[in-house]
This record gives structure tokens, sequence and C-alpha cells, in this order.
């Protein structure tokens, strides 16, 4: 049994994501962000840096999103969230996940937090260039799509695509959201068509893509 400390449509999404692409059993403890609970001394014992999300494996807590769905994906290789080990996929699959993780995520940081980086006054120029790094990895991402697609490992499904989607979703209220660009919309409808996209969006609570 699994125990997924969450808050809807955070970056503990994609570990529930591939909790219910798994099927194994877990349960969910929500981190009430309004009232600070990321920051109660109990879930501060569990992830001291006081973020969600926090997955307990075998009485363990462990951090960090990407870092969560390999640890899930290798545990359940039968769900094929992940190729298989010598697969050249497999070198694929982990060189896309630490990518996401080293560049949108780390961005997305500052995209909703620019205030950590520096003076109010400078907040406008910070914007500007955070939204360009954004969109040079939609860039990317989307001619890699259109020649090697619709998944990031081809023809198949897999985790990566889940944090991906994720990442995607998060773009929604930017000035120019990712489904501007085709390819990567098409892999968003794809994945969001899964039963497990369905299902998340029941049990958090979700409505807007």
């Amino acid at each position: 049994m699994y125990t997924l400390y969450y808050s809807p449509g955070t970056a503990s999404m994609v570990v529930h994501l591939a909790l219910l692409e798994i099927g194994a059993p877990y349960q969910l403890e929500l981190v009430d962000f309004e009232s600070k609970a990321q920051r109660d001394p109990t879930y501060l014992k569990l992830n001291p840096i006081g973020q969600v999300p926090t997955l307990v494996i075998d009485g363990h807590p462990r951090i960090e999103s990407a870092a969560l769905l390999m640890m899930l994906a290798e545990r359940h290789p039968k769900a094929k969230l992940i190729p298989p080990v010598g697969a050249p996929e497999r070198e694929q699959w982990l060189q896309w996940v630490v990518y996401l993780s080293n560049t949108l995520m780390s961005t997305y940081r500052q995209w909703f937090y620019p205030a950590e980086l520096g003076n109010e006054e400078h907040l406008p120029e910070i914007r500007t260039a955070l939204q360009r790094k954004i969109e040079s990895v939609w860039d990317h991402l989307e001619a890699h799509l259109a020649t090697n697609g619709p998944y990031l490992l081809g023809a198949e499904f897999s985790g990566a695509d889940l944090l991906l989607t994720m990442l995607m979703r998060w773009s929604r209220n930017m000035p120019r959201p990712v489904t501007e660009w085709p390819a990567l919309k098409r892999l968003a409808e794809l994945v969001r068509a899964r039963p497990s996209w369905k299902k998340l969006y029941e049990l958090e609570g979700l409505t807007e893509w």
C-alpha cells in the first residue's frame, strides 16, 4: 500500500497518474496549501522541503515527482511506464524525464514565484525571459514530436508522457499556452483520453484542463 501526500493539480499529479496506471493499492492524504499544511511540523518530518508530492513506499517517505515516477515505473514493470532494462528506448525515457524536470519544472517554479528572483521593479523583464525559455522548450519538443511522435518515445505511450502532459497543463493560463503547438496538443489529447487522467480529475476535483 502506497500513501501519496498531494495537492490537486500540483507536481503530485504525475505520481497520482502513475499510481492509477499501475493499479496498485494506495491512499491519498491531502496537503491543504490554503491552511499551510505543507509547513506543519508533522508533514515536514516526511518532507523537510515542505512541498508535494511525498510518497510513502514500504514505510519510507520519498520525494521529488520525477524521481517518484521512476521509482514506481521500475517497481511495476508490467504497467510499461518505462521501457525494459537494456532497451534503447529506456535511455531515451531517462533522458526525457530528466530534461523535463531540469528545464520545465525548475523554470515553472520561477514563473509562478518570480519575486524569488529579485527586485519587483524587474518582474516584467523576468517574466518575459521565463516565458521565452518555456516556449523554447515547447519548440524543441514540438520538433521532436512532429517527426517522431505521437508520444515522446514514438508510437508507444510511457510514463514520460504523463510528466510532459502535467507540465503542459500548467501553461494553460500563460500568454501562449502549449495547445498552440499542434504536435504537443495532439499528445495532450491522447493522454487526457486515458482512463487514469479522467479518474484523477474525479478524485482530485479538477475541472480546467
